[in-house]
């Protein structure tokens, strides 16, 4: 239940445990922000699809349009304000309770305090590793570009002052000589 969402969304890995194929998707999407810590999300597309709430002697049927995205959630869908309007249903974050009328009376979708915690843990872990992941992917192209200049930097290797020339074969002096740091220590 996401009050402030004003759109359905369905996770890729959802759509195929529902054994549901891509090309179902309407390409009619626009990017929206905040499902990504802030960022900008394109969905790969639309699905109409039906939902059904509590049981076979008591329910309720409506088809919702969800957005598609590509990337992993902890939940498998969120439903939004669209989904509330549709079934006139009512949140109630503190007694974590979802009412609604149906033809056979009212239906009540509720949940547990621990169920809502573990899910919340869960989503704040998957975001900060998504955070640490992101973090380290920058750092990580930060340093291979400074590995590619320093790689430049070593073909153009100038010698310092404490250089000093050693024959390879003092028989030919003139034929082959290499150059080492004078202030090696001999160990």
């Amino acid at each position: 239940m996401d009050g402030g969402s004003g759109l359905n969304i369905l996770y890729a890995n959802t759509l195929e445990l529902l054994e549901l194929d891509r090309s179902w998707l309407r390409g009619d999407v626009a990017p929206f922000h905040g499902i990504m810590s802030g960022k900008r999300t394109r969905p790969l597309g639309r699905i109409d699809l039906p939902v059904c709430f509590s049981t076979p002697s008591n329910y309720r049927k409506e088809v919702l349009t969800f957005d598609v995205v590509g990337f992993k959630g902890t939940y498998h869908a969120i439903l939004g304000r669209p989904c509330y309007a549709k079934f006139m249903a009512v949140p109630n974050y503190t007694y974590l309770k979802l009412k609604m009328s149906s033809p056979s009376g009212v239906i009540t979708i509720e949940s547990t305090y621990e169920h809502a915690y573990d899910c919340d843990v869960e989503c704040i872990e998957y975001a900060e590793a998504l955070v640490e992941a992101e973090t380290l992917i920058a750092n990580l192209d930060q340093l291979g570009g400074k590995a590619l200049d320093s790689k430049r930097r070593a073909g153009t290797f100038e010698p310092t002052e404490a250089v000093k020339l050693v024959l390879v074969d003092p028989a030919y002096p003139d034929d082959r000589a290499l150059r080492i740091n004078a202030t090696l220590d001999i160990k």
